[in-house]
Formats: C-alpha cells, structure tokens, sequence
C-alpha cells in the first residue's frame, strides 16, 4: 500500500457524496416514486433496493469489525421495511455509514476480521467506500442523473482493493475494474474480484 490507509473519515466522506446527490432526489420522492423502481444502471436491483443493499453491506462490514471473526461472516441480514420510501431508505443508509465509521474509529490497525480471509480495517473501509460511491454511481444512471464519483476516494479503493489496475483516471479505473465501463479500449469486465483480506 503506498497511500494512508483508509478510516473511518474516508466512509463519512462517501456518504457525504451519496447524500449530495441522492437526497435531494429522495426528498422530492413520495413513498412509491416510480423512479426509485427503476433498475439501478447495469444492475437488476432496482434504485430503492440497490440503496438498501448499500446499507446491508456497511452494516455487515461494521458487524464484522466488532465482532472479528476470524472465519465466517456473521449470520445477519439487514431487512428495510418494503413500504419504507427513498428517504426513509437514505436514512438508513446514514445510519449504517455511522455505525461502520465508529467501529473503524475504534478498530486498532491490527485487527483482523473475515472477509474471503483476515481483512484489516483499512480493508473494510476501503469496501465500504467502494460500496457506496459504485452503487450510488448504478442509482444515479437509473435515476437519469449526472454523478462521478470523487477521485480522491476512488483513487484510494483503487490503491487498497486493486493493486494490479491499471493507470488512468481513478474514476474510469475504478468503474472499469468493477465492470462498470470501458478503458481505453479494454473490454468491460465480466467479472471481478477486489482483494481486501491481507497476509
């Protein structure tokens, strides 16, 4: 790793970008806007589902840091009530992006916890940027909105989760390394995986 190791400050700031955007929208949003039910970019989920994934997911990573586990995920799912409209979901976003920040605040460096192998926190803050800048990159193409993701946080998922990516704009790299996009002339990726757990 040649930059500082992501924090807790580092998934704050992603949320940060998610609220800009996404909050205003979800705002205006009555509790069954259509466009919230729209796929979510190049995904299945819709844009309302697609957001509460990103909550399940920091919630998990927070989960994982407090309990470390050394061999298993927690059997835990996070459920948002169905009938919970985008900013009521957004709202549990927040939360969940808190809970992961505190328990990395806490997290000494040496900790390790299970993810596909012992995972450092700087690797589960570096999942959950990359979580939700990516899906809130899928939300705003299905939403019809312009957005890219902050190049500083994206260079630094970049540096943490895919050593091996190639140069370029940290932005285009990152959507292109997670099958996002094309890059300069490469294919789009099909499949992929990012590498969080450490030796």
């Amino acid at each position: 790793m040649t930059a500082d190791p992501m924090n807790g400050d580092d998934v704050r700031a992603a949320l940060g970008e998610l609220t800009a955007v996404l909050g205003p929208e979800a705002d205006r949003a009555g509790p069954a806007d259509a466009r919230w039910d729209a796929p979510a970019g190049p995904l299945e989920w819709s844009c309302r589902d697609t957001a509460a994934h990103i909550a399940h997911d920091l919630l998990a990573y927070a989960g994982q840091l407090a309990a470390r586990p050394a061999d298993r995920y927690l059997p835990l799912d996070l459920t948002v009530h169905p009938d919970a409209g985008p900013a009521e979901v957004l709202t549990v976003v927040t939360a969940c992006a808190h809970l992961l920040a505190t328990a990395l605040d806490a997290a000494p460096p040496g900790l390790r916890a299970y993810h596909f192998g012992p995972c450092d926190p700087s690797g589960f803050a570096a999942m959950g940027v990359a979580e939700t800048l990516l899906h809130t990159h899928d939300i705003t193409l299905g939403l019809g909105l312009a957005w890219r993701p902050a190049e500083r946080l994206c260079a630094a998922v970049l540096d943490r989760l895919f050593p091996d990516a190639p140069a370029g704009d940290p932005v285009d790299v990152l959507l292109w390394c997670t099958g996002r996009g094309e890059l300069d002339g490469r294919p789009r990726k099909t499949s992929w995986v990012w590498r969080a757990a450490v030796e």
